[in-house]
């Protein structure tokens, strides 16, 4: 080989430059799609762990029979039933004792069902019967007993039904009311508190013109049955509307 051809040979950089710029280009596309990656995952694991939860408390306006309630959207468990206008019914979870709707602070009792004991579940429909679960205590429930009453702790009294009734294992839990109608609320009692699930026991309340509020809870929460059914009355009557305020 000549001395000019062994010259040129030296003189030829190591990497080329369109190399280089091969090199450098596939570095900033990996670049962008580790940001881009990063930044999807974000979002779907967000997406994820909200599940149909929203942090949102803003307004929604339903109207059910004869009565308009506004409820904050995150009280609303289903995506669907959060939009204004007329409803046949509103499925609501809340924190116990909070009575709070889905938030950054309260929302591994939404997301892990291991704390969903914490929740209650309402489903609020139009009134189709008369009477409320303690007013049928006394015409329907008090037929269906089977054997003898048992005292039971927190002020209740426990009421085996027939197995015939249909009520699938469940007992009637009664208490006085001083110048109201006894408390009534059946529920399916766990062998052990570990045992508890988040919709043991089951009551329903009238309120308003003509609703009909339908709430579970966890058989953990019985110490706090008056509790629980007073806070219920008052988060639905309070957020009650009035007619002429939603034609406004």
């Amino acid at each position: 080989m000549s001395n000019s051809a062994v010259g040129h040979l030296g003189e030829q950089p190591l990497l080329s430059t369109r190399f280089l710029l091969r090199v450098t280009a596939t570095i900033a596309v990996l670049a962008l799609l580790t940001v881009a990656i990063s930044i999807a995952g974000r979002w779907f694991g967000r997406h994820i762990s909200l599940a149909g939860n929203t942090e949102s408390n803003a307004g929604i306006t339903l109207t059910i029979g004869l009565d308009t309630v506004g409820l904050p959207a995150n009280t609303i468990r289903f995506p669907s039933e959060r939009r204004d206008g007329a409803a046949e019914r509103v499925d609501l979870y809340l924190t116990w004792p909070e009575m709070q709707g889905y938030g950054k602070e309260t929302r591994q009792r939404f997301d892990d069902i291991a704390q969903s004991s914490g929740l209650i579940f309402l489903q609020i429909t139009q009134g189709t019967m008369s009477r409320d679960m303690s007013g049928r205590l006394e015409p329907i429930y008090s037929h269906l007993m089977d054997g003898a009453s048992e005292t039971f702790a927190h002020g209740l009294t426990l009421h085996r039904l027939r197995a015939d009734a249909g009520y699938n294992g469940e007992v009637l839990l009664t208490a006085p009311r001083e110048g109201r109608a006894d408390y009534a609320v059946r529920c399916v009692l766990p062998s052990s508190a570990e045992m508890a699930t988040s919709g043991d026991c089951q009551r329903d309340i009238k309120v308003g013109k003509d609703l009909s509020v339908l709430y579970r809870f966890s058989s953990r929460h019985l110490a706090d049955w008056d509790h629980i059914d007073a806070a219920i009355r008052t988060f639905v009557e309070t957020r009650l509307m009035s007619r002429s305020a939603t034609l406004r």
